[in-house]
């Protein structure tokens, strides 16, 4: 019995019987007999990979005159990573090692092996094929292979091969090869950054519960040494912030901390310029928002306040009582002298008592008015 086989212009086939390889096949029309129907064939499209690795490597060891004239056969070394082009674009980065075959087909491809014993960072030319993937008609596959550093601009990248620390990054794009080492960068701002400490409550030395906030302005200063001497720069920081914050207000008194804010700004200063010595760290400035006293401390102190307050305005109330009472008597005593000034002010008053009254009735002409209406006894001698 015969059994008919058609293979299409953009196919290869193989052809199994009873499971074995039995041949290759390219495009055309082919009949076998066949009685107990145990010839099976399977299809692939020209140019596709061929997925079936355990027959690929059958057909590598018993019939490599097969494979060459029918496979793109690509290969790379333990050392090597691969860059695979067809037509002249790059559709795939491969990881060492990899060994795979492609049939023929009307598109040229080949590999390119980069070796990785000599360099960590991708070739510029690659660099800037992977920068561009919206002008490609594809997608590149195996990009996982490649970390992409990218570095804004005021910011330092640090650079960890297998976790230990290689150089800084400048601000911009660079690609490394991730298949025979575990790479990292981590960013670090280095502009001058901004710190609180909130809600710290703190017991002053005469054992009255505070609750302060404070703000600290930092930055780096040698990003390579921070790193190598603190895991984590930020929390250090803040850390010692506390500490010095809580040794300044544990020492003091209230009245102390009252009578001079700027004692504990002063003081936290010190100890952070001490503590940030060598670190690759500086706090620019810092200083205590806010000193929250506790209810009842807050009536107290209202009320020392108002006494204080009450006090200060009597002693200026009496001083001014004081200085009228002597100008009265200066006064008097001049008019007692001086009879033209005795006149003086009582031609003042008359016009003070004038200005208040809106009709004066006048008997016994003005002389009378101006002699009779005020009379001030002299003295007898």
């Amino acid at each position: 019995m015969w059994q008919s086989f058609l293979i299409k212009k953009n196919e290869y086939a193989i052809l199994f019987q009873s499971g074995d390889f039995k041949a290759i096949l390219t495009p055309g029309h082919y009949r076998f007999i066949d009685p107990l129907r145990r010839l099976t064939l399977q299809t692939w499209q020209a140019g596709c990979l061929m997925d079936n690795e355990d027959w690929m490597d059958w057909l590598r060891e018993h019939h490599p005159e097969e494979v060459a004239r029918h496979f793109d056969d690509l290969s790379l070394g333990e050392h090597e990573a691969g860059l695979l082009y067809v037509d002249d674009l790059l559709v795939e980065i491969l990881p060492p090692g990899q060994r795979v075959a492609f049939w023929k087909g009307s598109r040229q491809r080949r590999l390119l092996p980069v070796d990785l014993r000599d360099q960590l960072s991708l070739p510029s030319e690659l660099a800037l094929q992977l920068q561009q993937p919206a002008l490609r008609h594809q997608a590149l596959r195996g990009q996982n292979s490649v970390l992409m550093a990218q570095i804004p601009a005021y910011h330092q990248g640090i650079l960890k091969v297998d976790g230990q620390v290689q150089r800084l990054l400048p601000p911009g794009i660079e690609y490394f090869w991730r298949l025979r080492h575990e790479v990292q960068v981590e960013l670090v701002d280095t502009r001058l950054q901004s710190m609180e400490v909130s809600g710290q409550e703190i017991l002053t030395r005469d054992k009255v519960n505070l609750r302060i906030n404070l703000a600290a302005n930092w930055q780096y200063t040698d990003v390579l040494q921070a790193h190598a001497a603190l895991s984590r720069p930020t929390d250090f920081i803040y850390r010692e912030l506390q500490f010095g914050l809580r040794a300044a207000v544990g020492t003091r008194s209230l009245d102390e901390l009252l009578e001079n804010k700027q004692i504990l700004d002063e003081l936290i200063s010190q100890h952070m310029a001490r503590q940030l010595n060598g670190l690759g760290l500086v706090v620019g400035s810092l200083g205590v928002k806010d000193i929250i006293l506790p209810g009842e401390m807050k009536t107290i102190l209202s009320q020392v306040v108002e006494a204080q307050k009450a006090a200060e305005a009597n002693v200026v109330r009496r001083r001014e009582e004081t200085a009228a009472t002597r100008a009265l008597l200066n006064t008097a005593k001049v008019m007692e002298d001086n009879p033209i000034a005795l006149r003086l002010k009582e031609l003042e008053t008359l016009e003070r008592v004038a200005e208040r009254i809106d009709r004066i009735s006048v008997f016994g002409g003005l002389d009378q008015v101006l002699n009779g209406l005020i009379h001030i006894p002299t003295r007898q001698g």
